[in-house]
């Protein structure tokens, strides 16, 4: 495989030193069709590889905390493409073989076969065998004229034209089938952005969309003549709003032994004097008139630090990593300390890198934050966890995986 895949990367390479210009047009449009082939067919083998691995937990046993996790890092995917690619790879095993051969064929993509194999199986509990692979011939002779969005649109009629004596009733199969593929897409996603913002994208179920309306729509009506804020801007001013006071209430549940809270680090000297940036602890930056607000209904709690920005001292707890001294790991730390890993404090856990058990006091020496699947990954691994000279903690990889057991650190939450 790995021979025929160099080779067919060296053909395509060729097609770079091609003189594209000087092609006639019925040939330019014949190699963008090849082209359009060739991408779903290596999509095909992408998925093929990408099921593989991830039946063999190739991604865990590396210390990733899933394959979509793994692809993230090793492909240089955004982790909702990763995430997607793991999905899809997943239906392989059960499409059938006419939705096989069109996908291996490149007549139709990915999306296009995610559509067809949900289609076929509804049409299959519907109307039987026959009129499913009725369905699949239809539905691929579809997919060569129209996208994903159109192929499922269309194929929620489909049994007019396989079996139009059970259509009327599979209608309504088919809407309770549309509603519980809405309850498994349901998600949202927040993307950080390079200047430190937030993407929202994502899909609401019914209830959650009115819950999200009621909350938001008083609060994103216009203020008056004098508001020039667009309708967009409302909105997100309103989301930051219930975020406002859902934190105000004592119903959150706790993170790592606190309240939900917004933890903002600034020198006391700088916040008096409405100077200095405040940084959050997920590391992102704030304005001085930002802190300067927040600061008026905040508890403020002082932190010594050392030359090198080390947390020194934030009044320290004997028994668990809460309170004081996890404010100090969160300062250090940033989040999850596991190499590779993004997910920040308020998902993570203090661990004891010489556990208490075993004489490990309690301190910011002795401790390490870590998500809770590195937290058990680490627990039951072979992975060594130290800290380094500048006392921020590096991991040491089992002589298996890396068999010069170079130590390993976090890069996603350095600050600049």
């Amino acid at each position: 495989m790995i021979d025929a895949l160099e080779q067919a990367e060296a053909a395509v390479a060729a097609c770079f030193d091609t003189a594209a210009w000087a092609a006639n047009e019925r040939h330019l449009v014949a190699a963008l069709d090849a082209t359009h082939r060739l991408e779903q067919r290596l999509a095909a083998v992408k998925l093929t590889l990408v099921r593989q691995l991830d039946g063999r937990g190739t991604a865990t046993a590396q210390g990733a905390s899933s394959t979509a996790v793994w692809l993230r890092d090793r492909l240089r995917l955004g982790v909702g493409a990763a995430r997607r690619l793991v999905e899809l790879a997943a239906t392989l095993d059960t499409l059938p073989p006419g939705v096989r051969d069109a996908l291996t064929g490149g007549s139709v993509d990915v999306q296009q076969v995610r559509v067809i194999a949900e289609t076929v199986e509804t049409v299959h509990a519907t109307a039987g065998a026959e009129a499913a692979d009725k369905a699949i011939g239809v539905l691929v002779e579809w997919a060569k004229q129209f996208d994903a969005a159109l192929l499922r649109k269309l194929g929620t009629r489909i049994l007019d034209h396989v079996a139009p004596e059970v259509a009327d009733a599979a209608a309504e199969a088919a809407l309770r089938a549309q509603e519980s593929r809405a309850a498994r897409d349901r998600h949202v996603t927040v993307s950080e952005q390079p200047d430190g913002r937030l993407r929202l994208t994502g899909i609401l179920d019914v209830e959650a969309a009115a819950l999200l309306r009621a909350a938001i729509d008083p609060l994103s009506a216009p203020g008056g003549p004098d508001d020039t804020r667009t309708a967009g801007q409302r909105r997100h001013d309103a989301v930051a709003d219930v975020c406002r006071l859902a934190l105000r209430t004592d119903e959150l549940p706790e993170h790592g032994g606190d309240l939900a809270q917004l933890v903002i680090t600034t020198g006391y000297d700088e916040l008096t004097r409405q100077l200095g940036i405040g940084t959050l602890d997920a590391g992102l930056h704030l304005t001085p008139q930002a802190v300067r607000r927040l600061a008026c209904d905040a508890a403020i709690i002082p932190a010594v630090l050392g030359s090198t920005g080390q947390p020194l001292d934030v009044g320290r707890q004997r028994r668990l990593i809460t309170g004081p001294l996890r404010r100090a790991l969160v300062l250090r730390d940033r989040g999850c300390a596991f190499p590779g890993c993004d997910r920040p404090p308020r998902w993570c856990d203090g661990h004891h890198i010489r556990h208490w058990a075993d004489g490990g006091d309690t301190s910011l020496d002795n401790a390490v934050l870590l998500c809770g699947h590195h937290h058990r990954h680490v627990h039951r691994g072979d992975w060594v966890v130290r800290l380094g000279g500048d006392g921020h903690p590096e991991f040491v990889p089992p002589a298996w995986l890396d068999p010069e057991q170079l130590p390993r650190r976090n890069h996603y939450h350095r600050r600049n």
